[in-house]
């Protein structure tokens, strides 16, 4: 059975070396995080190896890295992969150097009542009472988590959460949700043609497609900024986008957020196995689908 001051110790070091980039710790670094003595840190130490939760490394860059049982006793799944990692936002903005390992509804009966425990890698310092964080998606079931944080447990690096909405992300392919009908624009069509394409069509944009082949992205947005500088006699080519990014029909809605959120695009152009376009998802279309999942940062990050 573990001290508290053993636990803590432990905690920490698997919180700096989730950081460390496979880096061991040293026992200062670990002393300096919880304002104690390096000494302290040492003899604890060697508790900890003799336990089989701490093994030493030697050398000038040596120090501390935690083994398998570590992450074991503190009930942390171990994830190498970082894209496994569940990441976490504050005032929609990602928190670096932390990492949710687990989460636990302490009741659900009651959405309104609802609240979460949440086990997190990284240290917790820097969250207080009363922020508004979200949480996901999770790499299995992609769900999201968004609440305010009602409680906290330095010691075995814990917030309680009191959840304002959970959503996970459905499993379907964006074929499921996409516009087949695909409305496209050309290079050489004058803006005034390319506006009435979008609007008669209700649409807030378009691909340019020539010769079976995505070639560039036009957005009412680009050709109110044309009319707004004069320049209302270019052609489409003059003023598209030449960012597209184009996704097999088959990709799950989950990966496409995620490629959206990555590449800041609004919309996803589906191509079959001859990479011909055959139709389009939108930002719009993924919000639709994922009820409420709007609020949260993954996707405000997203532009139109």
């Amino acid at each position: 059975m573990l001290t508290s001051v053993q636990k803590e110790i432990l905690q920490n070091l698997i919180n700096l070396y989730q950081t460390s980039n496979g880096k061991s710790i040293k026992g200062e670094d670990i002393a300096d995080v919880m304002s104690r003595n390096p000494g302290t840190i040492r003899n604890q130490m060697q508790s900890l190896r003799s336990l089989g939760l701490v093994k030493g490394v030697p050398g000038p860059r040596g120090g501390y890295k935690p083994t398998i049982e570590a992450y074991q006793t503190l009930n942390i799944t171990v994830s190498d992969e970082d894209s496994f990692k569940v990441p976490m936002f504050k005032d929609g903005n990602k928190l670096e150097g932390l990492s949710v390992a687990k989460i636990e509804f302490t009741s659900v009966p009651h959405p309104g009542e609802c609240e979460a425990a949440i086990k997190i890698l990284g240290n917790i310092k820097d969250l207080t009472l009363g922020d508004i964080v979200t949480i996901g998606p999770t790499p299995v079931n992609n769900l999201g988590v968004m609440g305010e944080i009602v409680g906290r447990d330095d010691m075995d690096n814990l917030i309680l959460l009191d959840t304002t909405t959970i959503r996970s992300i459905p499993k379907n392919a964006i074929e499921d949700i996409a516009t087949t009908d695909l409305i496209s624009l050309k290079s050489q069509d004058s803006i005034r043609e390319a506006a009435k394409i979008l609007t008669i069509n209700d649409i807030e944009g378009a691909p340019i497609i020539e010769n079976n082949c995505a070639i560039g992205m036009l957005t009412l947005t680009d050709i109110v900024e044309s009319l707004a500088e004069s320049r209302e006699n270019l052609k489409v080519q003059d003023i598209m986008s030449n960012e597209v990014i184009t996704v097999n029909s088959k990709m799950k809605i989950a990966n496409a957020v995620e490629i959206m959120y990555k590449n800041h695009v609004g919309r996803l152009i589906l191509v079959d196995e001859n990479k011909i376009p055959t139709g389009i998802v939108t930002r719009t279309d993924l919000i639709e689908q994922i009820t409420n999942l709007k609020n949260f940062p993954i996707m405000d990050s997203i532009k139109s």
